[in-house]
């Protein structure tokens, strides 16, 4: 007999071994019933969810371009871009919604041949114009962009909603100093990509387009600033852009107001695109670390996302840096001064951008 076990009055009474062996047995049973109609239960499910979602068919793969070869660059018409004439915007357009995305203020419209366009206003218009020209013409994607110094609007609201677009939407649906932009047909945006984590990082278009956004000087590189587009109709390439470059064209980083900064003619002109020359890398004078200004007006997420990514124009190979410049310097003076006609400038302002680019260019050939 199995030892007693005492609690004050209370005696309890033991079982007796073959009781335990009993026990044992239906225990182990009831288990392996337990067991059994699990797996059955299981055996159901996974057939019906089987039968829910048949074996898809493999997907066709799907390249990632970010750059293609340009072909004859000489013959390039860089007055009307990647669009060419056939693809400008046919006026009047209507004015659909106001767009508050970004810090430019924009409105979707719709032109009189039925094509949608993101217009934009200010500080931005101009430089953006030329800065896609100049990126299509060595092989990179770039969106549709024509410059109108004064669009017909109709439907225009008196005012938008964003505050920076005060004085900016003339009267009477006349909208002075427009950028209008589309995807090429069929494109559209899918998603966005990372500078430093990306499938072409180290490559030499990478890098080829790391100098072209110092050439340029388009500061703003944020994520969503950079677009994959992929074709509705046609499966295949994934292109990658740079889909907004419109801090270009003037401080190789942003000063105290986006005044100073954006469309500083005067100090593209006067900044040199390389600062550094070393055996084997090049640092270039961009991007410049944001003004300190920018903590006292909160601008914390800003300058701290500008610092880290002074690296985008530190280090880059010479090689490469010599291959975008061979590819720019394909390009003839005429051409530089029509991408620049087209978005708008000055003739005193499209000659000393002109130069400036030029300069930049043999910078790179120097190399």
């Amino acid at each position: 007999m199995a030892n007693i076990e005492t609690s004050g009055n209370l005696q309890l009474r033991p079982f007796a071994k073959s009781s335990d062996r009993r026990l044992k047995i239906m225990v182990c049973r009831l288990n392996s019933q337990i067991i059994a109609a699990i797996g059955a239960l299981l055996f159901m499910c996974s057939g019906s969810v089987a039968a829910a979602h048949p074996a898809e068919k493999a997907k066709p793969a799907v390249s990632a371009v970010l750059w293609t070869d340009p072909g004859d660059i000489r013959s390039l018409n860089l007055f009307w871009g990647p669009g060419g004439e056939k693809h400008q915007p046919q006026q009047p357009v209507e004015f659909l919604e106001e767009d508050m995305n970004g810090t430019s203020p924009k409105f979707d419209v719709r032109d009189a041949a039925g094509k949608k366009w993101k217009a934009k206003l200010g500080l931005e218009a101009k430089p953006e114009t030329a800065a896609s020209r100049f990126l299509w013409a060595v092989g990179y994607a770039a969106n549709e962009n024509y410059f109108v110094d004064h669009l017909q609007v109709t439907n225009m609201p008196p005012q938008l909603k964003r505050r920076r677009a005060h004085g900016l939407t003339g009267h009477d649906g006349d909208v002075p100093n427009v950028r209008l932009q589309r995807l090429a047909d069929h494109d559209k945006r899918v998603g966005d990509w990372n500078w430093h984590n990306n499938l072409f990082y180290g490559s030499r278009e990478f890098n080829g387009l790391r100098v072209m956004m110092g050439l340029i000087a388009n500061w703003d590189l944020k994520d969503e600033n950079n677009a994959i587009l992929e074709d509705e109709i046609k499966s295949g390439a994934r292109l990658y852009e740079v889909s907004d470059v419109g801090t270009a064209f003037g401080t190789p980083g942003k000063k105290y107001s986006d005044k100073a900064s954006k469309g500083n003619v005067g100090a593209y002109c006067h900044t040199k695109l390389i600062a550094h020359i070393h055996k084997d890398y090049i640092d270039l004078n961009f991007p410049r670390r944001p003004s300190i200004a920018n903590l006292f007006e909160l601008e914390w997420d800003f300058f701290f996302h500008q610092v880290s990514i002074e690296w985008i124009g530190k280090h880059i190979p010479r090689s490469d840096a010599k291959w975008i410049g061979s590819l720019l310097a394909q390009l003839s003076p005429d051409q530089i001064r029509d991408a620049f006609r087209a978005a708008g400038y000055s003739p005193t302002e499209v000659d000393a951008l002109t130069q400036a680019v030029i300069s930049r260019i043999q910078e790179l050939n120097s190399l």
